[in-house]
């Protein structure tokens, strides 16, 4: 009899249960805050690993992780200085080296970071900062074997660069989406903080989408993960990951006033990170689509002053002209509100998601005109309005050169007030390193010969001995000449 009294209470509660979540189902179908939190049950369902006794579990992560994490150390001629003025900058600094004792005039520098393994043949992603400027990379693995890297390439504005090293079989890191990151959610940092290899550190996604405005290059993408778990010094190249395992993000930059971890710490986005890997593992260079138009975040006062019925989104304050924004439709004073499905809030969230795209790229805008949600299609362009793809040519006198070069676009044509030229994008130990020649400069002329492209630059240099005149730009009226011994 008891035995049948407790079997009809169960059912009678399973059936209850059953018709509650049944309504609350219903009920919630339309309910934003239920939404968010079926979003953050399933976050915790997919990464969440617990100990016994309830307690969130990092154990199983880290395992995975340090293995792949390695620590980077570069090492730069004494000629070539770095410049860390970005350090003071709006009090936010580099966590990514330290300098030994020599004087970076007179002798050799060292810098260290850190790198993750994303393949079991030796690709490793790290920050540009990390590597930039390097002559010799020494790369060392969680088990202390040591390897020279090797440049595959850069990217700038993402402070971003991968390098290889001639290895087989090594544990790596697959990656996460950084899409799917909560607010609130657990994250571990792996690195080599101040030399101490194999670091592990947690803390919670403080913050996504922030612009920190760190970078000094002129197309940079700013959308970092914040985080509070502890990063300093040394870290910089390092994983960000969840408990799952996976590789979410690549630790960058802290918010510092002393060069030390004091709370948060900011990440590249692991969706961004795949982008620029692919790009240059298939084109040596990073393929970036442009909408073509001036932007700013949507606040309270702008939304007053343009009689905007939201206050958060992106307001479009100009198109460019042949751009690929004018082209379909966009005009001065929408409000883009959707990246396809993707809500975008600021100014950082849109370039994030326009930077994971390529010319030729369609994608699908949802944008506020007039009060009233419209759809636009718009077709992605590169830097000179077209959708064709970069190249980088590096032949055997351009190496020579130490650079990396492509000639002007028309948007360059005007910010450099040149017909034509070749544009400096990387400079590394070579002759025109040690010449002064900076990232930037744009090349008119080879000992008079005007130059358009960068096999014309090297066609210019057959043959050339003693010293060769080099003249450019790095600005309107900034004309400059450089004397360049072969």
């Amino acid at each position: 009899m008891k035995v049948r009294q407790y079997l009809f209470s169960l059912l009678f509660g399973l059936t209850g249960s059953a018709m509650a979540l049944g309504g609350y189902a219903l009920f919630s179908k339309n309910d934003p805050y239920q939404s968010v939190a079926n979003s953050q049950n399933a976050a915790i369902a997919r990464y969440a690993r617990y100990a016994p006794d309830g307690s969130v579990n990092f154990t199983t992560a880290s395992a995975i992780a340090t293995p792949a994490v390695v620590h980077i150390k570069s090492v730069s001629a004494g000629t070539a200085s770095r410049d860390n003025s970005r350090r003071g900058s709006d009090a936010f600094g580099f966590p990514f080296d330290f300098f030994d004792n020599f004087d970076m005039r007179r002798g050799p520098s060292q810098s260290a970071g850190s790198g993750v393994i994303i393949s079991n043949d030796g690709y490793i992603v790290t920050n540009n900062h990390v590597i930039d400027d390097a002559e010799k990379l020494e790369v060392t693995l969680s088990d202390n074997r040591t390897f020279t890297g090797t440049v595959i390439g850069t990217d700038p504005s993402t402070d971003l660069a991968l390098i290889k090293i001639d290895a087989k079989e090594l544990p790596n890191l697959k990656f996460g989406d950084s899409d799917k990151l909560l607010i609130g959610e657990w994250v571990l940092a792996v690195g080599n903080p101040f030399n101490l290899t194999s670091t592990v550190t947690a803390g919670i996604v403080s913050a996504k989408g922030r612009n920190i405005n760190i970078l000094d290059d002129r197309f940079k993408i700013e959308s970092f993960i914040q985080t509070d778990a502890a990063v300093n010094p040394g870290n910089s190249g390092g994983a960000l990951i969840n408990t799952g395992g996976e590789l979410i993000g690549i630790n960058t930059a802290i918010a510092s006033q002393t060069g030390s971890y004091a709370g948060y710490a900011f990440a590249v986005p692991a969706n961004i990170v795949r982008k620029v890997v692919d790009d240059l593992l298939q084109f040596g260079t990073v393929q970036r689509g442009f909408l073509g138009v001036s932007i700013q975040d949507v606040n309270a006062n702008l939304a007053k002053e343009e009689d905007l019925s939201v206050s958060r989104g992106v307001y479009v304050s100009g198109v460019n002209d042949n751009s690929a924004a004018q082209e379909a439709g966009m005009k001065k004073g929408d409000v883009i509100i959707k990246v396809e499905e993707q809500t975008v809030n600021t100014a950082s969230e849109l370039q994030e998601q326009v930077g994971r795209h390529r010319p030729g790229d369609k994608l699908k805008l949802t944008v506020l005109r007039s009060n009233k949600e419209l759809p636009i299609v718009v077709t992605l362009k590169n830097q000179a309005g077209t959708t064709e793809f970069a190249t980088k040519e590096r032949t055997s006198s351009l190496k020579d050169l130490g650079a990396e070069m492509e000639s002007v676009s028309g948007q360059d044509k005007k910010d450099y007030d040149v017909a034509f030229g070749v544009r400096v994008d990387r400079v590394y130990a070579g002759k025109l390193r040690s010449a002064g020649v900076r990232e930037g400069f744009v090349i008119t002329h080879v000992d008079k010969t005007p130059v358009k492209t960068p096999t014309e630059v090297a066609k210019a240099l057959e043959g050339k001995q003693g010293a060769v005149l080099i003249e450019g730009t790095y600005g309107k009226g900034n004309r400059t000449a450089y004397a360049v011994m072969f």
